[in-house]
């Protein structure tokens, strides 16, 4: 797809680098059969071929006889396909059997569950297979290797790239095309100016296709898998600052004020700042009094690090500026709580402040909005009801947004257009690794709050097997006779709820059907008020769950705070917003269908007090397996820092099930590594800030090849710059 560009004449070396944006349908071997299938592998141009880099390599440099093939080690084996067998030990399990032949013995080869392999192989094929040999029943053998079948072009001391390939199009016909693709890689004009490739060790572009598609050693394909790991890094860094700039090219920042407002609210604050909040409220206001560039702002914190304090001083300075602020959050749950922590001190300190949510009455809101379209209401708190096209702001300055993951660019751009030249804060209670803020979030500024400013009693989790539930409900009944409450979290609203839209976490044991075994029964909000109810007959229950209306919603949230409310059974809406001391015991169902970091904010809706916590999550794990699923629950177990497990997550996790990257238009990270490559997303953040000083628009003409990439690889998140 072309996407339009207005730039400088280029060079002819420039312009032939645009082979990258032609169809793929333009290279040799590329028509009928074999171009359907790249486009359902989703190439459509020949850049995107260049960048569907092999999922493995087959290392010939130490081919084995199977003879010679060493017992309990990984090895590569190039030998003949005598038999093909299929087997069905048992039911809806089939084995295929491939038997390998050299001059020097017999492999046998076993392949579960995947029968399409019999129809594929016939005896006399040649066969390269990449796996860990073992010995059994007489023989040497390998299960569920790596395989390639092989031409007569294949031989050892090569390194052979094995691509994804699909029906219609074979491993060999993709390398025969990649092939072909690079074959035009001299053309290149790299977009990396040579002197920023040199400070940083890396590959030319060229060179590095090259090498990450035909290497000759498999140190080369690491050092080419950096090169395109800091391009991923460093382009998408300069296309989410460039969307910024152009979104804001020609506003002037609103230069806030820090007078008696800002005064009166930390007087009011029941503490004193911690160090770390005080510096990132150091940092929000110097962004605020800023005449030359607009905030864009990233406030990290664990939970119960009180960013709530913080995000009121910049609030009360537009109070002092004599603008408007707008906080919106992603559920009424968390807005109410926000409203209740942040206008009785707010209002205090004379700052005028309002809710609107779903279920504000007509009248209302109607009152509310003509307050704040004439400047009689200083501040706005709500969920996404403040984004209607009747909300109409006098003069906002500030928009506070909470859980940013939550929402997508658009909300986030679309609130901002009420205030053209609104400083921006976003906060998240969720920690993220460093690594992957400075990637996603890029183009925001960041503060981190690591601790409690104030202690709190604290939390202690157990993971337990489902058969030992009767621990999680000895201290649920202690707790109840000491006249504190508890929450009981289910995955499901109720027992007919499609279990399949649940989302798979890492490390589950999947049926055939792809259902995880683990957790056949999987509780309900419905049904285990049901359930409780007759352990527990004398307490007071409610269900809380995101198909009640929001009026429904605030009724049990109210009436749980206010202690009407013994056992608040609910689905993952109490995730953040739901602040209630007397509230110490949870309990987790179906712990291993949660991700880390969503398990983490749960049960940090206990222990907030000077009331200890105690947190339960049941699961349904095999004991005697270990899973990623099973290192998730271990972790939450020995850690109760949100950072640290958020870089546990990391490892465990693609980073885009953490964010849901889909905000960004559907941008994930191909080649970066987050957990392992530090370094280089360090360098390319550092090094787009330092781009866009030379040349804020990259349209210089030393820095335009490289403007064009990043208007190829994410331009469904950059805007132009008129003129650019």
């Amino acid at each position: 797809m072309t996407r339009a560009i207005m730039t400088p004449e280029a060079s002819a070396r420039l312009s032939r680098t645009g082979i990258l944006a032609q169809d793929v349908s333009r290279l040799k071997y590329v028509s009928g059969a074999r171009e359907e299938a790249l486009r359902r592998l989703g190439i459509e141009t020949v850049g995107d071929l260049l960048l569907h880099i092999p999922r493995r390599y087959l290392d010939f440099t130490r081919g084995y006889s199977i003879e010679t093939a060493p017992l309990g080690q990984v090895c590569t084996i190039i030998a003949t396909v005598d038999r093909v067998m299929e087997k069905r030990p048992r039911p809806r399990l089939t084995v295929t059997e491939v038997m390998l032949v050299d001059d020097s013995g017999v492999l046998r080869v076993s392949f579960f569950k995947q029968p399409w392999i019999a129809k594929q192989l016939k005896p006399g094929d040649r066969l390269a297979v990449m796996g860990k040999v073992e010995f059994a029943y007489g023989f040497k053998q390998m299960t569920s290797p790596h395989y390639e079948r092989l031409d007569s072009s294949s031989s050892l001391g090569a390194i052979v790239p094995v691509h994804g390939a699909c029906e219609g199009l074979s491993a060999a016909w993709m390398r025969r095309i990649v092939s072909v693709a690079c074959e035009t890689a001299d053309v290149f004009c790299d977009p990396i100016p040579a002197k920023l490739r040199s400070r940083r060790r890396l590959m030319s572009i060229s060179r590095a296709l090259r090498s990450i598609h035909f290497p000759s050693s498999l140190a080369e394909v690491t050092l080419a898998r950096r090169r395109l790991a800091y391009d991923e890094v460093l382009y998408l860094q300069l296309a989410l600052r460039l969307r910024n700039d152009a979104n804001l090219l020609g506003i002037t920042p609103v230069k806030h004020m820090v007078k008696e407002h800002v005064s009166a609210v930390l007087k009011s604050l029941p503490f004193a700042l911690s160090d770390e909040q005080q510096a990132a409220v150091d940092e929000i206001l110097t962004d605020m009094q800023s005449s030359e560039r607009i905030m864009n702002r990233l406030l990290l914190g664990d939970v119960g690090t009180g960013k709530t304090a913080v995000a009121m001083v910049a609030l009360a300075s537009c109070a002092d500026t004599g603008t408007q602020a707008c906080v919106m959050a992603p559920t009424s749950v968390l807005a109410r709580q926000y409203a209740s922590s942040c206008m009785p001190v707010l209002e205090q300190a004379g700052v005028r402040c309002a809710l609107l949510t779903g279920s504000t009455s007509a009248a209302e809101r109607d009152r509310m909005l003509s307050a704040l379209g004439c400047g009689e209401l200083d501040i706005l708190f709500g969920t996404h009801a403040v984004l209607g096209d009747d909300v109409v702001f006098s003069h906002l300055s500030l928009v506070v947004i909470d859980e940013q993951h939550r929402f997508g660019v658009g909300q986030r751009n679309l609130l901002r257009a009420k205030g053209p030249g609104a400083d921006l804060l976003v906060m998240t209670a969720t920690p993220i690794p460093r690594t992957l803020a400075l990637s996603v979030y890029g183009d925001l500024e960041t503060s981190i709050i690591r601790h409690r400013p104030v202690a709190s009693a604290g939390v202690t989790t157990r993971v337990l097997a489902d058969a030992n539930r009767d621990i999680a409900y000895g201290a649920l009944r202690a707790a109840l006779e000491e006249g504190q409450q508890a929450y009981v979290i289910c995955p499901l609203v109720c027992e007919k709820d499609d279990q399949d839209e649940l989302d798979v976490q890492p490390g589950l044991e999947l049926d055939e059907l792809g259902r995880p075994v683990s957790a056949q029964h999987l509780h309900s909000v419905e049904s285990e008020v049901e359930h409780l109810s007759h352990l527990f007959p004398e307490a007071r229950m409610a269900a809380l769950h995101g198909r009640l209306s929001p009026r429904d919603k605030d009724r049990v949230i109210d009436a749980f705070r206010g202690g009407e409310v013994d056992i608040l059974v609910a689905t993952t809406v109490v995730e953040v917003g739901v602040d209630v001391p007397r509230a110490t015991v949870m309990i987790i169902e179906n712990g291993e269908r949660f991700g880390l970091a969503t398990l983490h904010q749960l049960r940090g809706r206990v222990g907030r007090g000077s009331l200890p916590g105690s947190c339960f999550v049941l699961s349904q794990l095999s004991s005697s397996k270990h899973t990623v699923a099973s290192d998730r629950l271990e972790s939450l177990e020995k850690s109760n820092d949100g950072f640290t497990l958020a870089e546990e997550d990391l490892r465990l996790r693609h980073e885009g099930e953490i964010l849901g990257l889909r905000q960004h238009g559907g941008v994930t990270l191909r080649f970066v590594d987050l957990d392992a490559d530090t370094d280089i997303i360090e360098a390319a953040h550092e090094d787009a800030r330092e781009l866009l000083r030379y040349a804020p628009t990259l349209s210089s003409q030393a820095t335009l090849p490289l403007r064009l990439q990043v208007v190829e690889r994410y331009g469904n998140i950059f805007k132009e710059v008129s003129g650019g």
